[in-house]
């Protein structure tokens, strides 16, 4: 017993070091891409480089809409809106929309862009449309 409590009164204590936070890179990007996706139940708006990595988004349930009225075009031009406020401060000044899905709201979202001081190059319909679809379900037997 005594053995043992020896081991254990002598271990070593390793102090460590405090890590030193990252600076956060803030990139100016002058020109990028819109995605707006709208859905029956909700907008999302994305912003992005020119390359794909996203700089800022918003949707219709982050901005404290809820229920029917996330699915409204008033709160997809809010969201817009608040999207396009985060990308100003990394320099954005125009953006190209493309946008996806049958939502209530495709227009609004773009006027929300708009209206945040955006400058609009080009607008793009990327609504993915089936070429035949899946295969229905069996027919039911009654």
């Amino acid at each position: 017993m005594a053995k043992q409590e020896a081991k254990k009164s002598q271990k070593t204590v390793v102090k460590k070091q405090p890590q030193k936070a990252k600076k956060k890179i803030t990139r100016t990007v002058p020109s990028g891409i819109a995605h707006v996706k709208a859905t029956f139940n909700n907008t999302i708006v994305s912003i992005t480089d020119p390359s794909g990595n996203v700089l800022a988004w918003a949707s219709a349930g982050k901005v404290n809409f809820s229920g029917s009225r996330k699915s409204s075009a008033f709160a997809a031009t809010v969201a817009a809106q608040n999207a396009a406020k985060i990308a100003q401060n990394h320099g954005m000044k125009e953006v190209e929309v493309l946008l996806k899905g049958p939502g209530a709201g495709r227009e609004s979202a773009v006027r929300g862009l708009q209206s945040s001081g955006l400058i609009i190059t080009l607008i793009k319909d990327r609504t993915p449309i089936p070429h035949n679809g899946c295969r229905p379900r069996k027919r039911r037997r009654v």
